[in-house]
This record gives structure tokens, sequence and C-alpha cells, in this order.
């Protein structure tokens, strides 16, 4: 059975990765605190699903990690009504082809990453919802309800700086949650 070494060995060696490390208590706390707080442009409340769930996990560890890292298997921004339609969302270039060949709607590109839906209609209220994304090289060892995330930027700088990390544009990094009920 897997262990956190084989968990935090597995992180450690992907393409990118500075730095991998548990999170602890204290620091959890403080990147809820942060993330509750975040707003967006124009005020639209930022909603970090992804951080929240990640947190409410049993085991949490952090990657600080180059723009060589893998690219996230699905969008990690989402512009969202309080009705649930998705307005505008996040398309990575790994995935652009596919999606072009796919889009069968109208569609408009606020940045080469997004993309907003001008027909679409539904609901009062607009959120940016940054959702909990799967995280394959944790799953593959075990480990149960994994989900992984991208920290705001505050939440961000934070926790580099907790682990001696100057403020770099290069580096970011992406919480993964897991529960295990094993050895770890």
């Amino acid at each position: 059975m897997a262990r956190m070494n084989d968990v935090l060995e597995r992180l450690r060696g992907m393409r990118g990765t500075v730095h991998a490390f548990v999170l602890n208590d204290i620091c959890r706390d403080k990147i809820w605190d942060i993330e509750k707080e975040i707003k967006a442009a124009l005020n639209i409340p930022v909603i970090n699903k992804g951080v929240e769930e990640c947190l409410h996990r049993k085991h949490v560890v952090c990657i600080i990690k180059k723009a060589s890292f893998r690219p996230p298997p699905e969008p990690t921004v989402m512009l969202l009504t309080n009705s649930g339609v998705v307005l505008g969302e996040e398309i990575l270039p790994p995935f652009k082809k596919k999606f072009l060949e796919n889009v069968k709607e109208e569609i408009i590109w606020l940045s080469e990453e997004f993309v907003i839906y001008p027909e679409r209609r539904g609901g009062n209220k607009e959120f940016f919802v940054m959702p909990p994304v799967s995280f394959p090289e944790v799953e593959e060892l075990g480990m149960s309800d994994v989900v992984s995330c991208s920290p705001s930027a505050p939440a961000d700088m934070m926790l580099r700086e907790m682990h001696g990390y100057e403020d770099d544009p290069k580096l970011a990094s992406i919480l993964v949650g897991f529960n295990w009920d094993g050895e770890i």
C-alpha cells in the first residue's frame, strides 16, 4: 500500500516540480482565511471550490511548480450563474484544438485561455468558480477522494513565502487533497 512518502516521491518526480510537502494545520487555516475574502474584477465573487474541497480532505500536499509542469486535465476557472449556467470557461492550449472542433455555439475569446458564451442566459448573479480538478498521479497510488486546485494569488504567495521561496512569477503552487485511512 502507498504511504505519504510514496505520494511525495511521485509528486517530486513530476516534470516541473520544484518542491512538494505536506501542509500543516496552521498553513491550511491561513489558506482558508485568505480564500474566503477573494473578489475578482467588478467585485464578482470568486468561489474556490477546489480549495474548499481540498482542505476538507484528511491529507493535503502542496506542490511548488514551474511552467513546465503538466497542464490540468480539466478547466480550473469557470464563470457560472447562480442557476448553474456556464457563461465562460478556461480552455488550455493542449485542449484548444479539440474544443474548437466540438464547439457548436458562438464564443468570444477574452484571453488566449478563456472563452465566453454570449448567447447563454440564466440566473441573476455571476461567480467565478475554481472547481476541484482531478489528479491522476495520486489516484493511481490508491488514495481516495483526490482533488487538486490552485490557490488564489495571495494564498499562493503566502505558501511560497512560508516555505522559503521568493516572490517569483515563474513559480506557482498546487494543492492536492486526498483521504487515506491506511498507514501514512
